[in-house]
Formats: C-alpha cells, structure tokens, sequence
C-alpha cells in the first residue's frame, strides 16, 4: 500500500510539472560550450531553458556540467552533474541528477549514427529518488548545403524510470538541421514531438528548439 500511495504521488508530481494541454506549443532553448582538454577528452557545459502553455510560461531549467572521453573512434564515455529546476504549482523545485554516459558511434555511405545510453540518480528534496536510462539514437544525413554547412538530422530518446515505479514513460522525436555560424560556434533548430505519460494517459508537446555550441 505504502509504494502504491509513493507511486501516485510522484505520477501526480510529474503531472503538476507538465499540467499543459496536449499539443501545446513549447520552446526550448540550449546553450553548450566544449573546452577541448586534449585529442580524447573534453569539459562539456551546457544550460537549457523551456517555455510551456503555447510559449507563455517558464517552467523549466537545467545546468549541468560533464567530463567526456574518446577510447577510441568509435566509443565515448563520461559522466557529469545536472542541476535543474522544474515549475510545479507556483513555484520551482529543485531536481540533483548526476550522470553517466556511453555512445557508440559509427558511420554507413556518409550517414552519421550515434547511440547514446545516459543513466541518472534522481535525488528530490520532497520525494522519493529514482534512476531514470536515457537512450537517445541519432541519424545525421550524409549531405550538406550552403557556406553554413546545413545538414539535416533524425533523433529519437526514449526515458525509462526506476525506483517506486518502473515504467517507459516518455519519448522524444526530433528533426533539425545543424549548421556553423562560424568556425567555433555551431547552432542547430530543430521539431521535437515530446510525448510524456502522466497519470494514465500520454500527452504530446509540440517543441520549437535551437541549440547554440561554442567550442574552444
């Protein structure tokens, strides 16, 4: 009865935190910067910031930073810290997440694949922790326009919670095109259809999201 009452709480949390009608329209809106340490390894930082209610309304932001390292040409590994912050009600609340990453990358007749699996610890002031596994699988076409180097891309992360509950529970498809603004800034616009399950039912979110990458 106990994990049964935790486990409404948190679907009921993670609701309140995304309570907006679904196909709401969203922006998201990521800056990153990559400080190269040598030829294999790299600091990663990075902060985001979404608008929810068709736009309207901030409710959520994360920073986080990371430490990441090629064993070899086809495998990466690291692992990091994420500090976020997530509207529930009238207020933020805090969310600590450290990670760990692995990504397997390769390439078919120009095509560029990585696989990403992520796993995170979940620590919450106001309920219980969780773990949630992240595998997001990208797909970058082998073609590119323009000065810019515009070249599209296919994505699709899926999230899967551990603790009280265990359950897939959300899904992220994006489409978008990267391209260089200049030799060390790379930028990426991209759709994202973000389908989150709350209480029963699974509600969609239409995402406009850029992305901005400063590498030194």
């Amino acid at each position: 009865m106990k994990k049964f009452i935790l486990a409404v709480a948190l679907l009921s949390l993670a609701t309140a935190a995304y309570a907006y009608d679904d196909h709401d329209f969203q922006v998201w809106n990521t800056d990153a910067e990559e400080i190269k340490i040598n030829a294999r390894a790299r600091i990663a930082l990075e902060q985001e910031f979404r608008w929810g209610d068709n736009a309207g309304e901030l409710f959520y932001q994360h920073y986080d930073a990371g430490l990441f390292y090629d064993l070899n040409k086809h495998l990466n590994i690291g692992g990091g810290y994420r500090q976020i912050y997530f509207k529930s009600g009238d207020k933020f609340r805090p969310e600590e997440a450290p990670f760990i990453t692995a990504t397997l990358s390769g390439d078919w007749k120009g095509f560029r694949f990585d696989d990403r699996s992520r796993l995170e610890y979940r620590h919450f002031s106001y309920q219980t922790d969780s773990w949630r596994y992240r595998n997001k699988f990208t797909m970058k076409f082998p073609w590119k326009f323009g000065r810019m180097e515009i070249q599209p891309y296919v994505s699709d992360e899926v999230l899967i919670v551990f603790g009280v509950i265990d359950q897939f529970n959300e899904n992220r498809f994006a489409s978008g095109l990267g391209f260089s603004l200049f030799k060390n800034l790379k930028a990426e616009i991209y759709y994202m259809l973000r389908s989150v399950k709350g209480t029963g039912a699974w509600i969609d979110s239409n995402v406009l999201g850029t992305k901005l990458k400063l590498v030194f």
